[in-house]
């Protein structure tokens, strides 16, 4: 479990496609004491650490997360938004953030407002059905807060200074990907309500 509070922008230094459709990626970090089998939010992606040096660590990503995601498009150099798993008793400062990408959005615009950056994004069904405004959504494993619906399918996002100078969302252009992840408590509210929904229109 996450928040979706970013800890350090980490560096790929490595990314290995596998025969099976996987990929292994070293990854440049600042953290120390990390644990082998521990997980950790690459982009929002709950990966589980696999080999771990001075300075970097590797991680695996399975062929079903490299179809969800654009952990398979990484190469060296690219920049990774990184978080360490929540321990029991630390501060929640964001949403509780599973680790489990919903799939890609696409960014429609970018636009300047006052000191906020104005992020539309085109997000995938799954997520837009869970998204409310002022609600929250995890993109690239930053916890933000809805800013408004403009159109059904499309959702505004906005980065604060802080935000744009700590994570890679700041680099954002119109046609990008990014990895989302709806809200795990609006998830469960629609399982909850689904099988009454199908009950009332049959």
């Amino acid at each position: 479990m996450f928040t979706g509070i970013v800890t350090a922008v980490g560096t790929v230094r490595s990314a290995r496609p596998e025969r099976n459709g996987g990929i292994e990626l070293e990854i440049r970090a600042p953290y120390r004491g990390l644990e082998l089998g521990e997980s950790i939010s690459v982009d929002g992606a709950c990966l589980t650490v696999a080999r771990k040096g001075r300075g970097w660590f590797g991680v695996r990503a399975i062929k079903t997360t490299v179809r969800r995601t654009r952990l398979g498009r990484l190469g060296p150099g690219h920049r990774v938004n990184l978080e360490r798993a929540l321990r029991v008793g630390d501060r929640l400062g964001g949403h509780l953030v599973q680790g489990h990408v919903d799939g890609l959005a696409t960014v429609r615009s970018v636009t300047t407002r006052g000191d906020a950056l104005l992020l539309d994004l085109a997000v995938p069904a799954p997520v837009a059905r869970v998204s409310i405004p002022l609600g929250s959504i995890t993109v690239n494993g930053v916890s933000l807060t809805i800013n408004r619906i403009p159109k059904p399918g499309i959702i505004q996002v906005s980065l604060i200074p802080h935000t744009r100078r700590h994570t890679t969302l700041g680099e954002l252009t119109p046609g990008d990907q990014v990895q989302v992840e709806g809200d795990v408590i609006g998830k469960y509210l629609g399982a909850l309500s689904a099988p009454r929904a199908t009950r009332e229109r049959s």
